[in-house]
């Protein structure tokens, strides 16, 4: 080792983590991975880079004790996704006009009223029988909200359905099709902030 990596090493330990470090039992995200995927997104969004707001929200990091605490971290990605939508948001509104982003965001809109406007209990296909899935009631209870939000102007956060957890049931439905959903709505709230 030279004398500079031993010092850089020593800077880096003396420097206070970005976020809480979990203890005890409790599980967080990998620091490393997460300081670079952070490195990554700053330098994306400073030079106008390719990574987008969907790319925020679906990042996933390696559970580790002694990690970054979960809570700290999503909370700061999902300000981070806020900020990429709203430059993507600035983007095609220089390019096309209000009138083309609103546009796109009543038709999401509209494509997710039409995909829950499907009866209860068959919003979205089911998995087998003996395979596990999202628990209907609970994903049932979250698509109300969703079409009250849409169709009525009801409250309804980025953040909220961000952190929507649904417990498993057999025969549930698929979780790849609430996800994209899910995403979706997370799409067209951030374009309409």
């Amino acid at each position: 080792m030279t004398s500079e990596t031993v010092d850089d090493a020593a800077r880096d330990e003396q420097r206070p983590s970005a976020f809480r470090i979990t203890t005890g039992r409790e599980r967080g995200y990998h620091p490393a991975a997460v300081d670079t995927f952070l490195a990554a997104a700053r330098e994306s969004f400073e030079s106008e880079g390719s990574l987008t707001a969907y790319d925020v929200r679906v990042a996933s990091f390696p559970l580790i004790k002694n990690g970054y605490a979960v809570a700290d971290v999503d909370a700061a990605l999902g300000r981070i996704e806020d900020a990429f939508a709203a430059r993507q948001r600035e983007q095609v509104v220089r390019s096309g006009g209000v009138e083309a982003w609103v546009g796109d965001a009543r038709s999401k809109a509209q494509e997710i009223l039409d995909h829950l406007a499907r009866s209860r209990k068959h919003k979205f296909a089911r998995t087998g029988f003996l395979t596990f899935g999202y628990r209907v009631d609970e994903v049932d209870h979250v698509a109300g909200r969703i079409v009250r939000y849409l169709r009525d102007g009801d409250d309804l956060s980025a953040e909220q359905l961000r952190s929507a957890a649904f417990r498993m049931q057999r025969g549930g439905y698929r979780e790849e099709q609430v996800d994209a959903l899910l995403d979706a709505t997370i799409d067209v709230i951030l374009a309409v902030r």
